[in-house]
């Protein structure tokens, strides 16, 4: 059977003028800043698995979830080809912490336009295509 790509979801996170970034810890990407996110998982709503990946890495709720752009994410380096859908979602409860200490670190709130450097490949994708949070 051939090989397929995977399915990953970027939760955008917006609370106030900033948004939610995190140090990947994974083999993918590993030293990369990115959004929570995570896979869809099988028989999963997008929304539900947004808003999934973002209580299980943050610890935070949120709200007003909706599907904002779709990157091709092609690392041939690391054998990688994932279709990350992203969102954009509001703030809605909790305090962040960050679950999945072997997964993601060093969570914080940062401006759009301050971006840590160093950016996961769907991440550089998106910025591609021109998105952003508080204008599109």
């Amino acid at each position: 059977m051939a090989e397929r790509p995977k399915v990953g979801l970027g939760v955008i996170v917006v609370r106030g003028n900033k948004v939610l970034v995190g140090r990947r810890l994974a083999a993918g990407g590993k030293g990369t800043w990115c959004f929570p996110g995570g896979h869809l998982e099988f028989n999963e709503e997008l929304e539900d698995g947004a808003r999934r990946e973002v209580k299980e890495e943050a610890s935070i709720g949120i709200k007003n979830v909706k599907v904002v752009a779709v990157t091709n994410d092609i690392n041939k380096e690391e054998g990688t080809h994932y279709i990350t859908i992203f969102f954009r979602a509001e703030y809605d409860s909790g305090v962040v912490k960050a679950n999945e200490p072997d997964k993601i670190a060093d969570l914080k709130w940062v401006e759009w336009d301050k971006l840590p450097r160093s950016l996961f490949l769907p991440t550089i994708n998106l910025l591609k295509q021109g998105y952003n949070p508080f204008k599109n």
